[in-house]
């Protein structure tokens, strides 16, 4: 009996068939239509009129007498517009602080030659299953004199150790070669990270800076633990404090006394904006995530 043929490619790599294709673009609707419903609506009903919402009964679907006002509001001085140039500031600081550390930090560990890297990664390591506990932080960051200034939205959480490893895997798959003929052609460390490592980095790269920055602009723990000045709060504190005590910002309150503006199209622009920057950086880097986080955890 004639031998059957070797399959050429593996059975999960197979053409699916024409079932298999429409059950996985139903699959993906779906999944598009619950991600994307849930923001349409918060759009729509920043866009919509204070009549607009009250025949809705709250939310708003359907758009219809679309107006900015909440935005020109907003973006047009006072808490809204100086929370989000404090989170846009940290956000920019804290991610180039981040990066420079763990980057250093990475480089270091995955020179098998450097001095006590074996017990430097051990104890990051360690730190990922042990930790100090929010008091003895607290109490570090108030010794330290940090409270109420912007250092203790950054230096807190500026260095994870997870992005380090990832790091570290990706710069221990350089070749070798490449680096010991830098070395034999005069170059230092500072040089080689500067001028090999990093140029070839720029995937994983990418995929960290954009961690660390989703981090910075998300965070707002820090900000209610060791801030007491209202006026540095960044951009998600002063949307918790719209959303949950449901007041307006200082200067809308006239405008919502008049029913010319709805405090609820206040809280859907104030979450808007706060999503904005990620909506924006996150297609930007979509293209690094497979190369960057995959190639970065193959060898450990």
């Amino acid at each position: 009996m004639p031998s059957r043929p070797v399959p050429s490619r593996p059975v999960w790599e197979e053409r699916p068939s024409a079932a298999g294709l429409v059950g996985k673009g139903i699959v993906l609707a779906g999944a598009c239509l619950a991600i994307l419903f849930p923001l349409w609506i918060v759009v729509v009903t920043s866009l919509s009129t204070p009549e607009t919402i009250s025949s809705a009964g709250g939310l708003v679907v359907v758009p219809r007498d679309v107006t900015f006002v909440a935005y020109r509001e907003l973006l047009g001085g006072g808490q809204v517009q100086r929370a989000a140039l404090v989170s846009l500031g940290v956000t920019t600081v804290g991610t180039l602080f981040s990066m420079t550390v763990s980057v250093l930090c990475a480089y270091g560990l995955s020179r098998p030659g450097s001095p006590g890297h074996r017990w430097i990664l051990m104890t990051l390591l360690a730190t990922m299953f042990f930790g100090a506990g929010l008091i003895p932080t607290y109490l570090l960051v108030q010794a330290l004199g940090l409270t109420d200034t912007y250092l203790a939205l950054i230096l807190p959480s500026a260095v994870s150790v997870f992005n380090i490893l990832v790091l570290r895997a990706f710069f221990m798959n350089i070749s070798p070669e490449l680096i010991d003929s830098a070395r034999i052609d005069g170059a230092g460390d500072v040089r080689i990270l500067w001028r090999i490592v990093v140029p070839l980095s720029r995937a994983v790269l990418a995929v960290i800076a954009l961690f660390y920055a989703v981090g910075y602009w998300s965070a707002w723990f820090n900000a209610s633990l060791y801030l007491t000045d209202q006026d540095m709060m960044p951009l998600q504190n002063v949307m918790i404090q719209i959303v949950q005590k449901q007041e307006p910002p200082t200067g809308l309150g006239q405008m919502i006394r008049t029913n010319r503006l709805s405090p609820l199209s206040v809280q859907m622009a104030v979450m808007v904006l706060a999503l904005v920057p990620v909506a924006i950086a996150s297609p930007l880097v979509q293209k690094h995530f497979r190369k960057g986080m995959l190639t970065g955890a193959v060898k450990g």
